[in-house]
């Protein structure tokens, strides 16, 4: 007796489509499961054969039991093909019969009474199960609205093993789930904080909208209490909405590691992320003997904020060079190579020495000129170098603390970058995804051409800062930006020097 019934699998956060095998037939009492399973898949066969027994159905107990899932040279992970072992063990013992297993994949972890419990990766399941051209997804009802956002592919909710073999065998209709992606995007835009939380610091605001403008990644250097952390959070509030085909990307990195709320469908927003700095390389890029996304993936169109930069290790630091560069991290492993998104923003900030005060006019620094060196010296030239503006953000005067006015808000600094972004747009044929910060050599060249007075001014502050190459382009990248905001079609000496004022902490860092 053979029974087979669809599955999907995730391999990193994609999925990918999975027949399971049952087959009985007579002989010594044995249960062999093949097609390269974990731990995991392998203890499946105890808890699928409580759960049908519980649930008022037979397990094959007699005569030898082969479970194949296929592809055989794919690694299987995790409890998500309990449900369609139990349904392949009824359809190999004729307790199923059904012409609707060869249009519907099943996906889910089973409990011991036979109730169904939530899996990860349910957005990629469903993603995946449309391309194979199935007709529908069974699976956990808590799982439900995340894999519905998948339009073209009927997403059935179960909470028992008994309601998906009914459904399966015709006897008992589901609604299939809906999400209305419109309202859920409604409700979700709504942020928390405002850039008028933040008192002063208005050049520090400026800056960011350059920032946001052009995709720069930012380094924030002052005092402790100086409001770097409360401007880096405020920073997603003013970049451009996230789009449906950018939200899809985002939450199928969050729904493979199994992050999204219990009644979340979709991420909305683009994301902030803030690890700790005794993050490890592999919780930083992703790692794992099965490579899994790091926080540079899970900051994927948003912002990743590292607070204390040089509290970091630098090894750690030293890995964030290549996704800075590429906006992907590739995990080369003995199983398999893995490439995760990893289009970011990179938020730093960090005290100008260990006690943090050798910039601030009123408190007095007792680091000695040794200690400030080797602090800054924990982050690396080539780094640095990837970081296109360095902003110097001192302490709030008590008059701007206490004045009455909120000054810049977050909704006008976002309608600054939305017109920015949409010079961007033309310049770029129409991509709304493509931004200054992501121009190569040969676009630097062909669209920020400077006349005379800003060719002079580019050579002496090459010459005096002493910039390498990479930072002659960001400077020009910058600038470009700068003059988006203004919508101003030529990069002018104007735009230029206020370019090159966010390099001038080269020299001061490392000196």
């Amino acid at each position: 007796m053979l029974g087979r019934v669809l599955s999907v699998g995730v391999f990193g956060i994609d999925g990918y489509r999975v027949e399971v095998e049952f087959d009985v037939r007579k002989g010594l009492p044995a249960i062999v499961v093949v097609g390269l399973p974990d731990a995991a898949v392998k203890e499946s066969k105890d808890r699928v054969a409580t759960a049908l027994k519980n649930s008022g159905y037979r397990w094959p107990g007699d005569g030898r039991i082969t479970i194949n899932l296929a592809p055989a040279d794919t690694k299987k992970e995790g409890p998500a093909f309990d449900l369609a072992l139990a349904l392949g063990a009824l359809s190999a013992t004729g307790q199923l019969l059904s012409d609707r297993l060869k249009d519907y994949a099943a996906v889910g972890e089973l409990a011991l009474d036979g109730s169904v419990r939530s899996v990860k990766g349910a957005l990629a399941m469903a993603l995946t199960a449309r391309e194979e051209g199935l007709k529908g997804l069974v699976l956990p009802a808590d799982n439900a609205r995340e894999a519905a956002v998948v339009s073209g592919l009927q997403v059935v909710p179960v909470k028992a093993l008994a309601q998906a073999v009914g459904f399966l065998a015709g006897d008992l209709e589901i609604e299939p789930s809906a999400v209305d992606l419109e309202a859920v995007f409604e409700d979700s835009r709504r942020d928390d904080v405002d850039f008028s939380d933040v008192r002063g610091q208005e050049h520090a605001k400026r800056a960011l909208v350059i920032a946001a403008a052009g995709g720069h990644n930012v380094l924030m250097i002052g005092p402790p209490g100086a409001g770097k952390t409360m401007l880096a959070r405020r920073l997603p509030t003013i970049l451009p909405m996230l789009d449906i085909e950018e939200s899809l990307e985002t939450t199928r990195i969050y729904s493979s590691l199994g992050l999204l709320g219990r009644n979340q469908s979709i991420i909305a927003t683009r994301p902030f992320r803030s690890p700790h700095h005794t993050t490890s390389e592999a919780g930083l890029v992703g790692g794992g003997s099965v490579p899994a996304p790091g926080e540079v993936s899970l900051a994927h169109h948003g912002v990743l904020f590292l607070d204390e930069l040089p509290e970091f290790n630098r090894h750690t630091l030293e890995v964030l060079r290549q996704p800075l560069e590429d906006g992907f991290v590739t995990i080369s492993r003995a199983q398999a190579s893995l490439t995760f998104p990893a289009q970011i923003m990179l938020v730093a900030a960090l005290n100008p020495c260990p006690c943090g005060y050798l910039t601030d006019p009123k408190r007095e620094c007792h680091c000695t000129p040794r200690q400030v060196q080797n602090y800054m010296g924990k982050i690396s030239g080539p780094l640095l170098d990837r970081i296109d503006i360095h902003l110097d953000v001192p302490s709030v005067p008590y008059r701007e603390l206490r004045a009455k006015s909120d000054g810049s808000t977050s909704a006008a600094m976002r309608e600054q970058v939305s017109r920015a972004r949409a010079v961007q747009s033309r310049r770029f044929g129409g991509d709304a995804r493509m931004t200054n910060a992501r121009m190569s050599h040969r676009q630097v060249k062909k669209f920020c051409a400077l006349d005379d007075a800003g060719e002079s001014l580019l050579k002496q502050a090459m010459v005096e800062m002493g910039l390498s190459a990479r930072a002659h382009d960001k400077i020009l990248r910058t600038a470009r930006t700068i003059a988006d905001l203004e919508e101003a079609p030529d990069v002018t000496a104007t735009h230029l020097a206020e370019a090159v004022q966010y390099r001038r902490l080269d020299r001061n860092l490392f000196a």
